[in-house]
Formats: structure tokens, C-alpha cells, sequence
């Protein structure tokens, strides 16, 4: 077979990407011992302010309805950020913002999601005491929360990680020390405590030295930086991605930071016309959503 500069990766992760996503309403995990009753915890927003692919109502319904039911009273939060409107809640959650002109267009140039005033109105909430929770996946969005993030000390990129070895989801685990052993990986007991995680393709970051990495990538992994998302030429520059995080956390100021290259293994999701469960609902994933309680509460205190 005549071999073409143009290189497309065509597996199942690309197919349920460009495919038909829709909230999986039949996931309802058990919460054994919930931090509230119901609608009696602090409130949690959801970004829906800037073009984010990720949604309260969309494919994060199933994100919500877990910290619903975790006691937690989930928002959606529109238009800019601004002090007045962040001060109402304890819970920043911004996954895959993008800018307006990359809304229909995956490709570069992806300039910042916020503006300059926005980042210093974010960055003065936490120095003062809020919790963000920044997710940001593969090629756009990584290059649209950039600015964000390196004003928190993270270093995300624009690209892709893959597995060279065997293309589909990412598995990081405390026994190959992929999965970092920390109070979050630990939760409030024995009972809640996550030794093995599935992500579904995003990007890998550096992280500060003050951060605390949660998943890091092992030498398999290959970080590609296309101009198109899911377009990889020749030309598209490879990194080993050995040592990049897809998970890390960090105290600033008076707040917090929790900051993620892959949003859908938050998700619960029915991807594609064989409806292929992607994210917390899929049998490689029973533990994503135990990792997302404990993000949830460590952002809030619960785990200090």
C-alpha cells in the first residue's frame, strides 16, 4: 500500500469523537456516604460561557447529576467571568472552552478562550480563596485554555498523546506509578480510595514544581502536534510524552487548582450508532467517577 504524506489514525476514540455523543441518563453509580444532603453543599459551576464543548445539560449531565447527588448544587455559569458572579460559588469547573472562532473549525490557529481581563478576574478569585477545576483536551482546546493555565504555572499543549503500542484508551495505575498515590488518589477512606484510572485522548502538560501530578504518562506515549485535530501529516511534530501529566493539583494563595488534559473520562456518554460507552459509564473506567468525587472534594476542603 502506497504510503501518503497525509497520515489519519482511524480507531475507535477518533470514531465516537466526530461521532453522535449523548448523556448516558441510565448512569447513576452509588454514593455511598454523600458529603450533603441533597441540595445542601456549596454551589458548583459549570463554564457555558465560552463556546465550551462540555456542557451542565450536554455531555456533562452525567458530571452534574454525580455531584447532585453528591449533595453539591451544580450551575451553569454564562457570559464572562466576573468577581461578583464567581464570589457566589466555591466550584469553578471550565472544561473545553474554546475560542468563538474555533467553535466550528479544529484547527490553528486556537487563540485564547478568555480575554486578559477575564484570566486576572479568575486568577484573583482563587488567589482569594475559589477552587477551579480547568480541564482542557487535545487540539483546540488545549491551545484555547493555554493562557489560563500558565497563569497557574501549568504548561499545556496543543497536541495529542497516544499510546504507540496499543491505540484506544489510556490506563495509569498506582502499581506501574502511572496513578501518583496522594489524597486525592485516597479520598476520605479505604472505601474511596482509586488505584487504577481510563483516559480517552487528550493532551499531556508540564506542571509546576509546587503541583502535585495525579496521572503522568509513561515512555509508550507520543505527544503529537497536528495543524488539524486528528489530522497527523509527517511533518506534525512527535514528543515523547514520557513525564507529561494528564492530571495535577495545586494550592494558590488562598485557593485551589485542579487542572486535566481529558474531559471525557468525566463524562458518561453513548457514542456513535452502536451507542459505545465512553467515559465514567464504560466497563474500563468503574473508578473515574470515585477520582471525580475526590477531585470535588479536595477543591472544597473535605479532604485537608
Amino acid at each position: 500500500m502506497k504510503k501518503l504524506g497525509l497520515i489519519v489514525f482511524v480507531f475507535f476514540i477518533a470514531n465516537w469523537t466526530f461521532a453522535q455523543q449523548i448523556a448516558d441518563t441510565n448512569y447513576h453509580p452509588n454514593i455511598p456516604d454523600p458529603v450533603y444532603e441533597i441540595g445542601k453543599g456549596p454551589i458548583v459551576f459549570i463554564d457555558e460561557g465560552h463556546y465550551n464543548f462540555h456542557t451542565k445539560e450536554g455531555r456533562y449531565q452525567s458530571f452534574a447529576n454525580l455531584l447532585e447527588k453528591d449533595g453539591y448544587v451544580v450551575t451553569e455559569y454564562k457570559g464572562e467571568f466576573n468577581e461578583d458572579e464567581l464570589l457566589k460559588g466555591k466550584i469553578l469547573v471550565i472544561s473545553n472552552a474554546i475560542n468563538e472562532i474555533n467553535e466550528q473549525n479544529w484547527y490553528v490557529p486556537t487563540p485564547s478562550a478568555f480575554t486578559k481581563t477575564e484570566i486576572e478576574v479568575v486568577k484573583k478569585w482563587v488567589n482569594d480563596g475559589g477552587s477551579l477545576f480547568l480541564i482542557a483536551d487535545h487540539m483546540p482546546f488545549g491551545g484555547a485554555a493555554t493562557d489560563l493555565a500558565a497563569t497557574f504555572g501549568f504548561k499545556f499543549s496543543n497536541g495529542f498523546v497516544m499510546d504507540t503500542l496499543s491505540p484506544g484508551p489510556a490506563f495509569f495505575n498506582l502499581k506501574e506509578g502511572t496513578l501518583f498515590e496522594s489524597i486525592i488518589t485516597n479520598g476520605r477512606n479505604h472505601e474511596e480510595r482509586v488505584e487504577q484510572i481510563a483516559t480517552f485522548t487528550g493532551q499531556g502538560f508540564k506542571i509546576p514544581t509546587d503541583a502535585i501530578p495525579v496521572l503522568i504518562f509513561g515512555e509508550k506515549y507520543v505527544n503529537i502536534i497536528p495543524d488539524t485535530a486528528w489530522v497527523f501529516e509527517a511533518k506534525s511534530p512527535r514528543i515523547n510524552a514520557k513525564g507529561l501529566a494528564q492530571g495535577a493539583y495545586k494550592k494558590y494563595g488562598k485557593g485551589k487548582v485542579v487542572a486535566f488534559g481529558e474531559a471525557a473520562m468525566f463524562s458518561a456518554q453513548l457514542a456513535g450508532p452502536q451507542k459505545i460507552r465512553v467515559g465514567m459509564n464504560g466497563d474500563m473506567a468503574p473508578e473515574n467517577f470515585q477520582l471525580l468525587l475526590n477531585i470535588i472534594h479536595w477543591l472544597e476542603g473535605k479532604l485537608d
